[in-house]
């Protein structure tokens, strides 16, 4: 599987609303940042994802305009615009924002997520 596949799984998982599903994509060294927070630990990243799902019921989240920055046989960066959308609060809602993505091979040379940032574009 490449670093391609891996992008794709990793949307699926977070799709799945399941952090054991998303971990199995994530590297145990991985930092996460969002607008606002910072995630260092796959607890706090578990933690953010879960409160999210709590509060955006429903959530789908897509990427598109993805562009690969810069490959190698062990790294590969992509940024792209997220979307996402589902219940808050009672109402349909749904924003998007701009994403970076890195992903690794780790010793395995199975690709994971090392560092995602999220900036948050408008809510709709």
């Amino acid at each position: 599987m490449g670093y391609q596949e891996a992008l794709e799984g990793y949307i699926a998982a977070t799709n799945t609303h399941d952090f054991d599903e998303v971990s199995k994509w994530v590297s145990a060294d991985a930092v996460y940042w969002f607008t606002g927070t910072s995630c260092t630990t796959k607890e706090a990243i578990r933690s953010y994802f879960e409160q999210a799902w709590d509060m955006v019921k429903e959530e789908v989240y897509t990427a598109e305009d993805l562009s690969w920055i810069a490959v190698s046989e062990t790294q590969a960066v992509c940024i792209y615009t997220y979307h996402w959308e589902g219940i808050y609060q009672g109402k349909p809602a749904s924003g998007n924002g701009r994403a970076t993505n890195v992903f690794a091979t780790g010793p395995d040379g199975e690709w994971k997520l090392i560092h995602e940032h999220l900036s948050a574009g408008e809510k709709r």
